[in-house]
């Protein structure tokens, strides 16, 4: 049984406290420049091309096409394949456990909503 743990990588999400540390304006502005990393710089979005092309930032050199594929899929919200600045600030957001845990607390902090 404890083989199966093997495959399993860890992850920590750092997200919380990045938006301690850099407040709200300062988290979003890392986020964005992640998203300037990845993107096709001529078409100003997440390509399956650019991903995939910078996986290799990300630790992720070994992901297959498909992966790539399902990781675009997931927050492709207009169904147009690619992820603008928008759908990948809010899959990010989607993808912390401790932001939608917290996510009335930070959406408040973040001045999104208020409660």
């Amino acid at each position: 049984m404890e083989a199966a743990f093997d495959d399993f990588a860890v992850f920590e999400d750092y997200f919380p406290s990045m938006i301690q540390r850099l407040g709200s304006d300062g988290f979003m502005g890392e986020l964005c420049n992640g998203f300037a990393l990845l993107m096709d710089v001529n078409k100003g979005v997440i390509t399956f091309e650019s991903l995939k092309r910078n996986t290799v930032f990300l630790g992720l050199e070994d992901l297959r096409d498909d992966e790539i594929v399902c990781m675009l899929l997931e927050g492709d919200l207009d169904g147009d394949g690619v992820l603008n600045q928008m759908e990948f600030c809010i899959l990010m957001f989607r993808l912390s456990p401790g932001i939608m845990d917290g996510s009335e607390r930070w959406m408040e902090e973040m001045g999104v909503i208020t409660f």
